[in-house]
């Protein structure tokens, strides 16, 4: 019976904001131009770092993998909720809405593992700057990010497989705009208590982790830099960490916001909308935190327009 009522389900439906014709413009018009710009600027953030020598070290190796990571997780959801808000039309496949699950649990593992490791990075440089070099060599950056990749894709695997087995009834909405492994879950008429005890420990460990990870690395910061005895050189140890800082405080504070909204209304659309944050807003953002407050991604990027420019007007 169960296989059966798996077999039947051929397709969910994706609830998306709103209803209401008037505003659909409005949205995809709002969500086509943060996608463009989240895909651009963390684009050009790649561009920099491969671009420039000066910026071939385990810090910009870091971010420039974080933007690719960016660009991948919300390549996942937003295409898709762009073509629903256009067409009109709201199913999901349920092979497409497990792979697109897949996926978002996939780069969401990453965004956590890769905030982690940056914070080592940011550990190591200010409290052990003479072994830096030796420490954080590629080999080491390198394996850092291949072990980062396999956990997030075992952890994503492990939930889409338990997703697979179980089977579903009727009421297939689901009021969110990509398919939520949480509302997904709720949806099912089998037993759902393993899957939601996977559900919790997988977030203990795939967030909680990295998260505890990132505190520790940040204390022994903060304690080498109080231990800095000019202004000036606090100041410069604490800048190098400020974008990161920020880019871990947005990454966690809405990650969290989703959580709090999610536990307050399944059925709701507070839980889509809070949503956005995290999935869309964050990867907008990151670009403009690491551009606007690293002085060397600025002259990178400088650079990089100014090379362009010139083998312009000498093909011209």
């Amino acid at each position: 019976m169960e296989s059966e009522n798996n077999a039947t389900i051929l397709e969910f439906i994706l609830l998306g904001f709103s209803e209401e014709p008037e505003l659909q413009p409005f949205i995809f018009g709002i969500f086509l131009s943060m996608y463009l710009i989240t895909a651009c600027g963390n684009l050009l953030i790649i561009l920099a770092t491969i671009s420039d020598s000066r910026l071939h070290m385990p810090m910009y190796f870091f971010l420039s993998n974080l933007s690719f990571v960016d660009i991948c997780f919300t390549s996942t959801i937003v295409p898709k909720m762009l073509v629903n808000i256009h067409t009109q039309r709201k199913p999901i496949t349920s092979k497409g809405c497990i792979t697109q699950m897949y996926f978002f649990l996939l780069f969401v593992g990453l965004d956590n593992f890769l905030l982690s490791v940056m914070a080592y990075d940011r550990f190591v440089a200010i409290c052990h700057p003479l072994h830096y070099i030796a420490i954080m060599n590629p080999w080491l950056c390198g394996k850092l990010v291949l072990a980062s990749g396999i956990m997030s894709a075992l952890y994503s695997l492990l939930h889409s497989l338990m997703v697979l087995k179980l089977s579903f009834c009727t009421h297939l909405e689901i009021p969110h705009f990509f398919c939520d492994l949480n509302q997904v879950v709720h949806l099912a008429c089998s037993d759902t208590f393993l899957n939601d005890m996977v559900i919790y420990f997988g977030t203990v460990l795939i967030a909680g982790g990295p998260l505890t990870g990132i505190i520790y690395s940040y204390s022994k910061i903060v304690f080498s830099i109080y231990r800095i005895s000019s202004t000036q050189g606090r100041y410069k140890a604490f800048s190098t960490c400020a974008s990161h800082l920020s880019v871990v405080s947005l990454f966690y504070g809405t990650g969290f916001s989703v959580y709090l909204s999610a536990g307050a209304a399944h059925s709701s659309h507070s839980n889509a909308t809070a949503s956005v944050m995290y999935t869309v807003v964050t990867p907008m953002l990151n670009p403009f935190i690491y551009s606007l407050r690293n002085k060397d991604i600025k002259r990178a990027l400088k650079r990089f327009f100014a090379g362009k420019i010139r083998k312009g007007q000498l093909t011209l």
